[in-house]
């Protein structure tokens, strides 16, 4: 760590303020996060997963964070806990900037005030540890108990309230159902007394039947200890009937922030009306009948004007252009309730979906042949042969093997430099021996 670093942390705030900042509305600002970027890799290989992320998330609310598999959900929620490091940007906990480095006595706190719940019940569990020892696992590193008989009081009442029983305590988790697993994750990070719980999709691992169950009591919860949450899903059907406000987010850009009756009654950005679409309808028959609204990405002209996220009223943000926000704000003044799901009457026929033109090596990774490994004994080739291996990564790069010609050609640079080095040792040694 430089001088600079360590000056920076010794003048940071090592504790935290009792609330956080207010709003225009009087409402305190527990976390905010500005303008994160999130990258991993780097050089040819970086992948920007999150790009200039912004919300605040007030306390005592519920605020879900919507999105596809691979839309840049899980790891906002990993830099809020400080795993993911931000590539640009902050995140700040009751006004005090956690992301970056933090003073140790900081940290701890903020390990303490923020919890995670995890996706996978089985994985997030240790499976040599005894459930008693998961729970107490935070009390033991933070000390949050008086003596032995307190600690035993505040696992076995947690363990209770999941809706186990005391005996439970002594088994391991392979020995409990998913959705018991689920609870047991849920006890260790309530025990600590949390004030801001992140679940990253915590029931779609589990059945039907039990999630409801699990979601009534992270409600009873939040309603008996004031706690605020992340709720991470990709699912709208479920977030609808548990969020106060809602974030829609693609590809790592966060397009539509609203409350949860503004954002299902006005979705103005094509891609939430994309997932509202794809809500399934009870009814067989209407389910049928339905027709998707499909979301097609080449809608949107940023070549010149670039997007950026506006308030348009009504507690909503979209992400678009400047002449995108004119017709969000014009449709959303006319007060009609945007329709994102069509029902078929009888004798109408299924339309035609339009065609997406793909851009060229925007979806590469959709066409790139199963046998592209990017093996390393193509590197091995490229050494020792440069230039077969040369050869060989062209005729890769025709086929759209990208990982496959990346190794020919770093095997080929490597090859033709050995080689290089080797003639003009070879030249040097001649000259010696003429002279």
């Amino acid at each position: 760590m430089s001088n600079q670093e360590k000056q920076g942390i010794r003048g940071a705030v090592s504790h935290l303020p009792e609330h956080g900042p207010i709003n225009e509305e009087g409402r305190e600002i527990l976390l905010s996060v500005k303008n994160v970027d999130i990258t991993f890799g780097t050089g040819e290989d970086a992948v920007k997963a999150v790009k200039n992320a912004s919300f605040d998330i007030f306390k005592g609310e519920t605020f879900s964070l919507v999105g596809e598999s691979g839309s840049g959900k899980t790891t906002i929620g990993r830099a809020v806990i400080r795993v993911n490091p931000c590539a640009a940007g902050e995140i700040d906990y009751r006004g005090v900037r956690i992301s970056g480095k933090i003073p140790r006595s900081l940290d701890r706190e903020v390990i303490r005030n923020i919890q995670m719940v995890f996706q996978d019940p089985a994985a997030s569990l240790n499976e040599r540890a005894t459930v008693d020892y998961i729970i107490s696992e935070g009390l033991y590193n933070f000390h949050l108990f008086e003596n032995e008989a307190d600690r035993v009081r505040k696992v076995e009442t947690m363990i209770n309230e999941v809706g186990l029983l005391p005996e439970h305590l002594t088994r391991y988790p392979h020995e409990f159902s998913g959705g018991q697993r689920q609870r047991i994750g849920l006890a260790r990070a309530m025990v600590m007394e949390p004030e801001l719980v992140i679940a990253d999709e915590p029931i779609s691992a589990l059945d039907v039947s039990i999630r409801a169950q699990v979601l009534n009591l992270m409600k009873k919860f939040q309603q008996e200890k004031n706690l605020t949450y992340l709720f991470i899903a990709h699912d709208l059907s479920i977030v609808r009937f548990i969020s106060d406000r809602i974030a829609v987010i693609y590809k790592g850009d966060i397009v539509e922030i609203a409350e949860t009756d503004e954002l299902f009654n006005y979705p103005l950005h094509p891609y939430t009306r994309s997932l509202i679409s794809a809500i399934p309808i009870p009814d067989p028959q209407l389910e049928k009948n339905k027709v998707l609204f499909t979301y097609d990405p080449s809608v949107h002209d940023y070549s010149v004007d670039q997007p950026e996220m506006t308030y348009i009223g009504h507690g909503h943000y979209v992400y678009g252009n400047k002449q995108e926000i004119e017709a969000y704000k014009k449709q959303r003044e006319s007060g009609e309730r945007v329709k994102s799901i069509t029902i078929l009457q009888p004798g109408e026929t299924m339309p035609e979906l339009p065609e997406v033109e793909q851009s060229e090596g925007a979806e590469d990774f959709l066409v790139t042949p199963i046998h592209d490994t990017g093996s390393v004994w193509y590197l091995v080739l490229g050494i020792l042969l440069p230039v077969i291996g040369l050869i060989l990564g062209l005729i890769f790069k025709h086929f759209r093997h990208k990982r496959n010609y990346k190794q020919c050609k770093k095997g080929a640079i490597i090859g033709f430099v050995i080689l290089a080095a080797l003639i003009a040792l070879f030249g040097i040694f001649l000259i010696l021996a003429v002279i």
